[in-house]
Parts: structure tokens; sequence; C-alpha cells
């Protein structure tokens, strides 16, 4: 048995900081996860058009043990140089991986697509992302943070709706923690046909995400053309980049290898709350990442079905994060946005 962490953020998971820093001129931000010491990482990438960074180094093979942050941000390619500010910041505080008598601090990162949206993007000779990465970080708490317009999720879009950033949590009886952060913009859409509900809606805890559970009972075509789903290209345009990037967290004791089963797992959880998901204008990345603050009480446990129990829940709490992104979310300038759109549907039915 298990419920939500006290505060149903990634920051339940101990030993994790979270910051966010956006520009509302620009449309676009970005978010950290800082862990407080260096912790076991690793990623899964899919889709095809993913933008990361570092990500190499997060191979089981590879001989990096473990990173100093994870960057999320918009921007498209612009946004990777966030994580040179991410860098900063840790170099300035002496952290990193020591090499030589020097400090490197190792940030992998993963962005979105997020250039087509309205902002301000005639930044001139420096694009902003390298500022923003190291405000996020002067930013960051290991307590409760906004969803929605925020961070890197500040100006995603989801389908022909407004995306955000999620996040959720999971906590079990003995103690483990398993948590998810995702920036949502996908091209594929979180509600089902006809608008009718989440696709997340059946691991909605409470009313997480608007608590419409009724809605998702009925009738779904899953014949309609995919146009009443996803955010179609102009006549003679193109649909552009999209891509959900996040992070699954966890407090129990995982090396690379392990947590690359975890990342791949909690992308059954993106394949649970967005459809299509995986598309070749996305470019779907989640990192995985292990503090090691708790230590699994059974000792006959075996490590593969520790792997098994952390992806499952990893899964759950991914599909979570994105219907709460998308709830949480604001239009900026013209957009729907899902929690209006649903209640419109809700007053309809009465």
């Amino acid at each position: 048995m298990g419920a939500p962490g006290p505060l149903n953020l990634i920051t339940d998971v101990a030993g994790l900081l979270v910051g966010h820093a956006a520009d509302p001129r620009l449309r676009s931000g970005v978010t950290v996860v800082l862990p407080n010491a260096r912790a076991a990482c690793s990623v899964d990438v899919r889709g095809g058009g993913s933008g990361t960074r570092e990500t190499d180094l997060l191979r089981p093979e590879a001989a990096m043990s473990g990173v100093d942050a994870v960057c999320l941000a918009g921007g498209s390619a612009f946004g990777l140089d966030a994580a040179s500010g991410v860098m900063q910041w840790l170099a300035e505080r002496g952290r990193g991986f020591p090499v030589r008598g020097h400090v490197v601090p190792i940030v992998p990162a993963a962005i979105l697509f997020d250039l087509a949206n309205g902002g301000d993007k005639d930044w001139g000779a420096e694009p902003p992302y390298r500022r923003l990465g190291h405000a996020a970080c002067d930013a960051a708490t290991g307590g409760a943070f906004p969803l929605g317009n925020t961070g890197a999720g500040f100006g995603a879009m989801a389908g022909k709706l407004k995306g955000g950033l999620g996040s959720a949590s999971w906590q079990e009886a003995d103690g483990l923690m398993v948590a998810a952060l995702v920036a949502v913009n996908p091209v594929g859409s979180v509600l089902t046909p006809g608008n009718r509900g989440f696709w997340a809606q059946p691991w909605e805890q409470g009313d997480e995400f608007g608590g419409l559970n009724s809605a998702f009972a009925r009738d779904i075509d899953l014949g309609l053309a995919a146009e009443s789903r996803i955010a179609r290209p102009v006549p003679g345009g193109d649909v552009g980049g999209h891509t959900c990037i996040g992070v699954v967290a966890t407090n129990s004791v995982l090396d690379k290898t392990g947590l690359r089963q975890v990342a791949a797992m909690a992308h059954d959880g993106l394949a649970r709350a967005v459809r299509p998901v995986h598309t070749p204008m996305d470019g779907d990345t989640i990192f995985a990442l292990a503090t090691a603050a708790w230590q699994d009480q059974g000792a006959a446990v075996s490590r593969d079905w520790l792997i098994a129990r952390v992806g499952s829940i990893a899964a759950d709490c991914m599909a979570r994060a994105v219907a709460r992104g998308v709830w949480s979310a604001t239009p900026l300038e013209g957009e729907d946005c899902a929690a209006a759109l649903l209640r419109r549907q809700e007053e309809g039915k009465k």
C-alpha cells in the first residue's frame, strides 16, 4: 500500500532540490533538478527529434558514475546552453567531478521546442538560456513549487492545448519513494477524443488533475481522425518540433544500469498519458536519478525486483505528472487550456 508523498512533487524524494526560471517575454524557461550530492543517473530517449547534452556519459558502460544536476529547458537547441549556466553555478561552489586538480560539474540536459509560441526570440548575439540556467539553480528548493506555466514548461504546448510543467510522487509503506517531473510539450493530445477526459485519468489520485474520472468511462472512439487529437500543420506548413522531457527519481539504491531500465519503463507513463507519443516530431527524453537515501529493508529481494518495482511506480507517476502539468497550465495568449475545456464539458452535461 502507498499514497502520494507529502508534496506530491519530485522534491518528496529525499536529497533533491528543484529550481525554475522563466522569462515571460520569451515565453520560455528552464528547470533544474539538483541532488544534494552526486547521484547515479541514466537516460532513455525516444522519438525522432531529440535534443540532448552529456547523455553519452549516462550509458551503462561509460565511466561516469554520477551527475551533479539535470537540466530541462525550452528554446530548442539554443536551450542546451542552460546547462552551461548550471555548470557555472556548481563550479562556483566547488561541486563536480574531480579531474587532475580541477572540478568539472556533470550536467546532462534535454530541450523541448517552444520557439514558435509567440514569444520574443530575437535575443541577439547571446541567447538567454545560460542566464536562466544559473537563475534556476539560485531558486532551487527542496519544498513545494508551482506547476503549469513554470520553468521548462512555461511556453509548452500539449497538442492544441497549453502545456506545462507537471510532477507527482508515490510513497510505499516501507519508505520507498518514487516521483516524476515533466515538461509537457507533445505533438499528441493528453485528452481523449472528444475531449472527454485525460488519457491518464485511471491513474489519478484524488482530484490532482480535476477529479473527472467519470468522464473517462464514457465511450472513447479511437477511430476519430488523428487531427482531432494532435496539432496538425497549417496548409503548406510544418508541424514543427515538440517533445516531453522529464526526470524520474527514487530514494532507493540503484546504479546506472538499473536506472536505464527505470527510465525505459517510465516512458510507459508517457504512452499512457499522451496519444500519439514518440512521433518523428517528438524527442521524448526521460532521465532517471537515485539518491540512495533509502535502503531496501527486504534483504531477500533481488535487485531485478527492485528495478521492476521502481520502474512500475515511475511509469504511474509520469502519467500523473503529465496530466497535472497540463491541468495546471493557463493560457498565455490565444491558446485554450485543459482545465477550462474540461470544465466547459462538465457544464454542458448539466
